[in-house]
């Protein structure tokens, strides 16, 4: 069964203390926090949330405590991907064992998987019996997934979307067409949630379900707002909404994610802390835009 993964879903950045160590109180606030403001669901371990540089014991404590702290609640989705098909399967299996709803597995990057390689990569990852979220982001693996392979991949057991951050809208516009539509005609589902904060609304204006958002970690209350006028077909809303959290968008990704939107987060007086190396600071020539970004949301607080 498709578990219920239409909405907004924060990509949860990972709390530091000034020496690097997770925050592991500061986590349980973000939790409460996104809980609190009405957030669809929670993303632990993507990109945003640094994983490349965490421990496995890292790794695992914040899981089992968001677990601990939403399930029941709202969905747990945990990132699970590597570049290692052996490992993303390690992964994978941990997040099912500790109770995750499902799992977002990212193409393999730096590898550049071939097609048929792609195929036996996802089929393992459903092999596992938790639903499986392609995440597909070339920007990020130098692996793009075009439709015809995502089709293919869509008909795999277990696998039950796509975060789709390709960046190209006639792309999500084939997805959502040539493999969603097809699947709600047979019956069944094919979730696409947006992997860029700038193309939620054309993604979902389109018929796609949701967003894993960046933003979402200072603003879950808006971006829901956004999804939720969406799901409803209210786009004139959408779209004032959409226009109040621009500058927001274009703010958080003046430097590679997530290191702008740890600093607004410490700014707004919401657990955040420095990112770890090879992630440096803001740099100075960058405060300005992202500060006037969240004076405009009226969430500046130092």
């Amino acid at each position: 069964m498709t578990p219920e993964l239409r909405g907004a879903f924060t990509a949860l950045i990972t709390p530091m203390k000034d020496n690097f160590a997770v925050d592991y109180a500061g986590w349980e606030r973000l939790l409460d926090y996104q809980i609190q403001e009405g957030i669809d669901g929670i993303l632990p371990l993507g990109t945003t949330g640094e994983t490349p540089t965490l421990e496995e014991d890292e790794e695992e404590e914040l899981i089992r405590i968001a677990i601990r702290k939403a399930k029941g609640r709202i969905p747990v989705i945990v990132g699970t991907g590597s570049n290692d098909t052996k490992h993303m399967l390690v992964y994978t299996k941990r997040a099912r064992d500790l109770g995750a709803d499902a799992a977002l597995v990212v193409t393999p990057y730096y590898n550049k998987p071939n097609d048929s390689g792609l195929i036996r990569h996802f089929e393992a990852a459903g092999e596992l019996g938790i639903p499986i979220i392609i995440y597909n982001i070339a920007g990020r693996t130098a692996r793009n997934i075009p439709t015809a392979l995502m089709e293919k991949l869509a008909r795999l057991p277990n696998i039950i979307g796509v975060k789709e951050a390709s960046g190209d809208i006639n792309q999500i516009g084939e997805v959502i067409a040539d493999i969603k539509r097809e699947a709600l005609r047979e019956g069944r589902n094919f979730l696409v949630l947006s992997g860029d904060d700038g193309l939620t609304l054309p993604l979902m204006s389109l018929g796609g379900d949701g967003v894993i958002s960046v933003i979402s970690n200072l603003a879950p209350a808006r971006v829901k707002a956004l999804s939720d006028a969406c799901l409803r077909g209210d786009f004139e809303e959408a779209r004032n909404i959409h226009y109040e959290l621009l500058p927001l968008v274009k703010a958080a990704f003046i430097e590679t994610n997530p290191v702008p939107i740890k600093a607004a987060m410490g700014w707004a007086g919401l657990p955040g802390g420095p990112t770890r190396l090879p992630l440096g600071a803001l740099e100075p020539k960058n405060e300005a835009p992202l500060r006037k970004a969240l004076e405009g949301l009226g969430v500046l607080k130092g």
